[in-house]
């Protein structure tokens, strides 16, 4: 069965800072006609860092779209044109003032492929230097270190409900 559908044109509806916004006019295979919208988004990076072998660290932030603070991975926004690894560096020293000698690429997710292209890479990172946190201006974080075992039962308890987290989180630790 073939699944593929083609682009027969589009247009933007909105362009913003963080997203930009397309509807498709599409033909699926069948030579149906449809409509698709879709966010686009730069992608991102998460990092899953560790001071010990059995810990994680974990920031907290408020996240505006749900109005919820958040217990998460570090992770941060691509910038145009930048390249994830460097981009796993610089967000990890942001937000958690750690630098790690030890890097580990665990893949990436696709967090919505229904309606949006964002791409998040996953790390894992180790063997931690303390070098002082700057987040991004506008960024009100904090950063925490969590047993592994803490961790694991706050995702099974509902406590972490953040997908980019417990994807990190599984992939860094349990595969």
């Amino acid at each position: 069965m073939n699944f593929e559908e083609k682009t027969l044109d589009y247009e933007y509806v909105y362009k913003g800072k963080v997203i930009d916004v397309r509807r498709d006019n599409v033909e699926i295979s069948t030579g149906r006609k449809s409509v698709r919208e879709v966010v686009e988004h730069s992608g991102g990076v998460v990092i899953a860092a560790q001071k010990s072998p059995d810990t994680v660290l974990m920031v907290k932030q408020f996240r505006y779209p749900i109005k919820e603070t958040v217990l998460e991975l570090p992770a941060g926004k691509l910038e145009k044109g930048e390249e994830p690894f460097p981009a796993a560096k610089r967000e990890l020293e942001e937000e958690t003032g750690y630098r790690a000698k030890i890097w580990k690429e665990l893949g990436f997710i696709n967090t919505s492929p229904g309606f949006c292209n964002e791409k998040l890479y996953l790390y894992l990172a180790s063997d931690l230097e303390f070098v002082g946190e700057h987040p991004d201006e506008g960024e009100i974080i904090q950063c925490f270190e969590f047993g592994l075992d803490e961790v694991f039962e706050k995702i099974k308890n509902g406590e972490i409900n953040d997908a980019k987290t417990i994807c990190g989180l599984t992939r860094a630790f349990k595969l």
